[in-house]
């Protein structure tokens, strides 16, 4: 028995293997410090002397410099991770954004706050991307599901926390915790074993981490480009809806509406929407079925959280809950872009594309300030979210689904 045993262990014990915890942990690092922006915006501004009308165009120079740092280092980390391996990243990505975000709590004019802001949108980048190419490639195809399910939900949790922290302390003690913790974890991370799937391929002389195979090559660029349009609505409903849920709710009539409550709460029902989309996906044996229902279920939610008329802050609160539920596939889309590509480019393109996803804010932000000046804010969120959500569709109905391909292989 105990022989058996020792040939199938459970998958509670999979699950708690290293390399799976770390990368949990690390991601729930990742998350506090990416969003930890979008919960003090508005207090850390006014201290710099922004007030009125400019904390929302500020507030996105500033989310814009972020964004960009995540596009530039997406590339970076996820190069560096298939040419040297999936733990140089998660160990070189966690000091720089750890450095930044204490960083953040120094500064003293806008310019240094984007200026630092790039900064750790590069370190962040590299840490997702990383995380679930490791966990996917240690653990069996059967239960992988499960291992990058346990992943996000912890990385989103890590966005409620900036939340509570934010709370309790001022802003820019804020930024120390987060900078404090990711600087903890690189002692759990000493323990961490490289995956095995990536020491067989080092043994290969294959050509890692070329990022210019995927473009010059119209299969792999197609799927490339598909995978990142089904994540487009996730950062939609975050970057824009509610990371500007202050302007949204004001729209509506609704006063004194916290974007790091309505953070918070998006988050809580994201966590939620995360392990219910992952355990969904595990007993259909399916990706891209589930997926598919959480996007139709986001164009529902972001009707009702534009078009809905609610007048009490409790009641806009509760759409902002219900729509982060609904953005619960992050998970799934994740997975589904790692499981898509060989060993030889899966970091490069398992981190890019999610920050590729992340960078979209910028496009997203710049389109909905133009839609605004001629439609309102509500129109204007309205019409650009459908409009993402329907391509999102038409690119997963063109996706392979991944559920139980074998990892092992190579991209020629």
């Amino acid at each position: 028995m105990s022989a058996q045993q020792t040939e199938n262990p459970s998958v509670i014990s999979q699950l708690l293997r290293i390399p799976v915890l770390v990368a949990a942990l690390g991601y729930m690092v990742d998350m506090y410090d990416l969003f930890l922006f979008s919960v003090v915006r508005v207090p850390s501004l006014q201290e710099l002397g922004v007030s009125g009308d400019q904390l929302l165009p500020e507030g996105i120079i500033l989310l814009n410099w972020q964004m960009a740092g995540l596009l530039i280092g997406g590339v970076l980390w996820g190069v560096l991770g298939d040419k040297r391996g999936r733990l140089s990243v998660l160990f070189g990505s966690i000091v720089m954004y750890s450095l930044a975000n204490i960083g953040n709590g120094f500064v003293n004019s806008l310019e240094m706050y984007a200026v630092l802001r790039f900064i750790a949108g590069v370190g962040l980048a590299g840490e997702l991307g990383a995380g679930i190419t490791l966990v996917t490639e240690v653990l069996p195809k059967e239960i992988r599901g499960y291992g990058t399910t346990l992943v996000a939900t912890l990385g989103v949790l890590g966005a409620i926390l900036a939340y509570f922290v934010a709370d309790l302390f001022q802003w820019r003690v804020s930024y120390f915790v987060g900078g404090g913790l990711g600087l903890t974890l690189l002692i759990l991370r000493f323990n961490v074993f490289e995956s095995g799937m990536f020491q067989h391929l080092k043994e290969k002389a294959v050509n890692r981490g070329d990022i210019l195979s995927i473009f010059t090559d119209p299969t792999r660029l197609r799927k490339y480009f598909m995978a990142i349009v089904v994540g487009l609505p996730i950062w939609f409903v975050v970057g824009i809806l509610i990371t500007f849920s202050p302007e949204f709710g004001a729209a509506k009539g609704i006063e004194g509406i916290n974007a790091g409550k309505a953070v918070m709460l998006a988050f809580t029902g994201q966590v939620f929407g995360d392990i219910f989309s992952g355990l969904l996906s595990q007993y259909l044996k399916s990706r891209k079925q589930v997926i598919g229902l959480f996007i139709v279920l986001s164009v529902v939610m972001m009707t009702l959280y534009l078009l809905l008329p609610v007048s009490e802050a409790f009641s806009f609160y509760m759409l902002c809950a219900f729509l982060g539920f609904c953005n619960g596939y992050w998970t799934l889309f994740i997975t589904i872009a790692a499981e898509l590509f060989g060993t030889n480019i899966r970091a490069t393109v398992a981190t890019t594309i999610p920050n590729f996803v992340r960078g979209a804010t910028i496009p997203f932000a710049s389109l909905f300030v133009w839609l605004k000046g001629s439609m309102g804010v509500i129109q204007a969120g309205l019409v650009l979210g459908i409009a993402v959500a329907v391509i999102a569709l038409l690119s997963l109905a063109f996706i392979e689904e991944t559920f139980t391909k074998d990892l092992d292989y190579v991209e020629e």
